[in-house]
């Protein structure tokens, strides 16, 4: 095999192991049927967090739809999360990241972070096109009308109330791209998959309602009513439905305690990959805005979703879901503290609750 004669320009060659092709079948360059010539070098940075990073993924779908023979790099703070049999090349943002880029050559490359780190590592990257958020001048700048029009509503509340587009809808207009349902992208271990089937067992044929009972660290104001969480298990539990409690180290505590008060299930809390295998043996989801939100869209589960102080326009559900907000409406737009004297999140009542996982539960599509 002669050195000329490797093939640099084929989706699996990998630079310094052994393709796929060789490693599996023995395949030479030199008379290798599978090679597949390379016809777009594609660069997408989304950084973070983990939940935006998930609902970038239908973007795949779209890019190797239109251009199948693609080698795309995606660049991100959580790796673990992408779909690793749709993208050729994962890279955690770092100094090896950051070399890649200062010397590699893209045909279109996008960026969907307004983060300085990422605004400006998007900027010396090497692209015949480019898509989304970059940097000029001592600031963001939005590389067309659609990049602007998301930067407006990083920046003002009033701008961002107004908006009637979905995340995914809006990351699609930045690329020039139309939106067409394309799913959130999320791979599941299914060896741990199979091994929390023993839901099914211990739910005795009921549908099975994973109750997410946190919100993360960040925004407290979503928290729903430790009492409320209590009123809901208890009106699944005398009716059709196996409900369990979910969620991380954080909400573990709040978890052992309604377990306690009302004899629901709480299998623990777990590595990311065996929280997305228990969710993914839910048949619906019950949460805040959170993790879990993403995950179940990206399981294409449905979903029952309390909402107070983000634009609801912004979730996209594929219609596999229902959104509760206040009945009051919410003072605190992205507010980290409540400014009433009673939470708004008191106003979505457990037995509303109830109804819209009885309406999902019912295999009702609600738009």
């Amino acid at each position: 095999m002669d050195f000329k004669n490797i093939k640099f320009d084929c989706r699996h060659f990998k630079g310094d192991i052994p393709c796929i092709p060789n490693k599996l079948r023995g395949k030479l360059c030199t008379d290798c049927d599978e090679y597949s010539k390379i016809s777009k070098r594609i660069l997408i940075i989304k950084l973070g967090a983990m939940g935006d990073v998930i609902r970038t993924t239908p973007l795949l779908i779209k890019l190797k739809e239109l251009y199948p023979d693609s080698h795309i790099t995606w660049i991100t703070n959580y790796p673990e999360i992408l779909p690793k049999s749709r993208i050729d090349n994962i890279l955690r943002m770092d100094y090896n990241a950051l070399l890649f880029v200062q010397n590699s050559i893209f045909d279109i490359a996008l960026n969907f972070d307004k983060d300085k780190e990422a605004c400006l590592l998007f900027k010396i990257a090497s692209a015949k096109e480019k898509f989304g958020f970059s940097w000029s001048e001592n600031h963001i700048i939005g590389l067309n009308h659609a990049a602007e029009d998301k930067i407006l509503t990083g920046i003002f509340d009033s701008y961002s109330k107004s908006n009637k587009k979905s995340y995914q809808h809006e990351i699609f207009e930045i690329c020039g791209l139309k939106f067409n349902n394309e799913p959130n992208l999320l791979e599941v271990d299914e060896r741990l998959s199979k091994k929390w089937e023993v839901l099914k067992a211990k739910s005795h044929g009921k549908n099975i309602v994973g109750l997410n009972t946190g919100c993360g660290i960040r925004w407290r104001t979503r928290m729903w009513p430790f009492e409320y969480w209590i009123s809901l298990i208890k009106l699944l539990q005398d009716s059709d439905f196996f409900p369990l409690v979910l969620g991380g180290e954080s909400e573990h505590q709040m978890n052992l305690s309604l377990s306690d008060e009302t004899k629901v299930y709480y299998p623990g809390h777990f590595s990311l990959e065996e929280f997305i295998a228990i969710l993914n043996n839910c048949d619906i989801i019950v949460t805040a805005v959170s993790m879990s939100l993403h995950l179940g869209t990206g399981l294409g589960k449905p979903i029952v979703l309390f909402n107070n102080i983000f634009n609801k326009y912004e979730f996209e559900l594929y219609g596999k879901g229902i959104i509760l907000e206040p009945e009051s409406g919410c003072d605190c737009y992205y507010g980290s503290e409540c400014k009433r004297d009673r939470d708004c999140m008191f106003d979505i009542k457990p037995d509303v609750v109830f109804g819209s996982i009885q309406n999902l539960g019912g295999l009702n599509e609600v738009f």
